[in-house]
């Protein structure tokens, strides 16, 4: 089989981690199958999908190097990808359903199926639709028309059926077609319902797997039910579990969901990202950074675990920290460089760059550094002002001197201190480090030395003396 699996967002707001994983998930499996990813964009909510966010999830794709093989700017035949260009189309197989009386028009209000659905719920029953509109004779149907009230389209979900298919997560799944209740497949405004538009789409594009949430698992049948009416056939399911928050929720604002446009603002690397993104739900053989031909050729479906996810932020850092470290310098340099408005020399900023590298997984780390070595007096807290004042007077002229006549050598300054003092632990290199950087902790000190030399070391020794 040649595989194709699809990413369908509704343009409605900003790309979260929710989302861009399932994005993931579907390119990994194509890439790592040597099939192809499909974009397609499901705008058919008219009063909350926005042109805006459209090309933000595009432009969060690319970023993400999310690249896809047919869908917007990649035409293959079988578009156009939106679906508020696709009605004509929907329109052809609703009047198909119609032919064969497997579909009607319910003129039931919200208010009135609101009230079926708490009585259902009252008597013990699950609440779905009472079918109340399924009987009307033409001759009824065309006295509500004349009284102007619109009518929705509803799919007859036929009697006393099995369907059964195979998750490709969770594994055989049966649903009885006597649950499921007869369900809208078209607004009254005429629009397409999800989960028509999205069944007769993934159909008709040749979509041979679609991987998605498993809040989706129980539109599955529904879906299956309308395209074997229609003599179409459907793609491959499976269902991974939700993300959660720390919290246990499921992941939202509140409990830690960014935006990948919040990420990348951020300084987040975009396989970084992908790196967690990959790991979070599935698991690898492989626990070490990993390229984006790796995460697809070692993606594996069988690897997708069952309970949910547990988003967790000092992992995304973790996988910062491992993305930094595969940067070239000048790659290093213009991740962070941008936000920095110092006017340092070529060799200044290639010094700077070595002394964060192992130190920092933002660029606001970075910015935050580079004006805590600007200053020229430093504020410390009341355990720093206490260690300088029990450091002995004659630290500062001792270190000094061995700087005047060793260069920017820690280690010279360190074995002298040491041997002259007989200090040792925090005592014998905590000052030094307060005097350097005014932070109890930080870079490596010898590159820290190295970074702002022996002038102004001495000159910031100076000021303790």
């Amino acid at each position: 089989m040649v595989v194709k699996s699809r990413f369908a967002p509704s343009p409605t707001g900003l790309m979260h981690m929710g989302n861009a994983r399932t994005a993931l998930f579907n390119a990994l499996y194509a890439k790592g199958h040597q099939g192809t990813f499909l974009i397609r964009i499901e705008d058919t909510d008219e009063a909350r999908s926005e042109d805006q966010y459209t090309e933000a999830l595009l432009d969060d794709c690319h970023w993400l190097n999310i690249t896809w093989q047919e869908g917007p700017h990649q035409e293959q035949g079988r578009g156009p990808y939106f679906q508020n260009q696709r009605q004509d189309i929907y329109d052809y197989y609703y009047q198909q359903l119609i032919d064969k009386n497997l579909a009607y028009p319910c003129f039931c209000t919200e208010q009135e199926l609101a009230v079926h659905r708490k009585l259902q719920v009252a008597q013990g029953l699950p609440p779905r639709y009472a079918g109340t509109c399924r009987h009307l004779t033409p001759e009824q149907i065309e006295k509500k028309k004349e009284k102007g009230l619109k009518a929705a389209l509803r799919f007859a979900v036929p009697k006393g059926i099995k369907i059964r298919f195979e998750d490709l997560i969770f594994g055989i799944k049966d649903f009885m077609s006597d649950d499921l209740g007869d369900f809208v497949i078209q607004k009254q405004t005429g629009g397409a319902c999800f989960m028509f538009a999205n069944a007769i789409d993934d159909a008709l594009m040749g979509v041979t797997h679609a991987l998605r949430g498993e809040d989706h698992l129980t539109n599955t049948p529904r879906q299956i039910l309308i395209l074997e009416q229609l003599g179409l056939t459907p793609p491959l399911y499976g269902h991974f579990p939700i993300i959660l928050g720390q919290d246990g929720k499921p992941l939202s604002k509140r409990n830690g969901s960014q935006s990948i446009q919040a990420l990348r603002e951020q300084g987040f690397l975009p396989l970084a990202i992908l790196n967690y993104m990959a790991r979070l739900g599935h698991y690898y053989d492989t626990p070490t950074f990993l390229s984006y031909e790796e995460l697809a050729s070692q993606f594996q479906l069988e690897h997708i675990g069952r309970n949910p996810a547990r988003f967790d932020y000092q992992q995304l850092l973790f996988w910062q920290k491992e993305a930094l470290k595969v940067l070239s310098e000048a790659d290093y340099l213009a991740w962070f460089q941008a936000e920095l408005k110092t006017a340092w020399s070529d060799t200044k900023w290639s010094q700077f760059a070595a002394l964060m590298r192992d130190n920092v997984v933002l660029p606001s780390e970075v910015k935050a550094w580079a004006e805590q070595l600007s200053q020229t007096h430093f504020e410390w807290d009341e355990e720093s002002q206490q260690l300088l004042a029990n450091t002995p007077k004659t630290y500062w002229s001792i270190a000094g001197e061995v700087l005047k006549q060793s260069g920017a050598d820690y280690q010279a300054v360190i074995n002298q201190l040491k041997t002259t003092l007989e200090l040792k632990g925090k005592a014998l290199f905590m000052p030094l480090r307060l005097a350097l950087t005014g932070k109890m902790h930080g870079p490596e000190l010898a590159k820290v030395l190295q970074f702002l030399g022996p002038e102004e070391a001495i000159r910031r020794l100076q000021q303790q003396a």
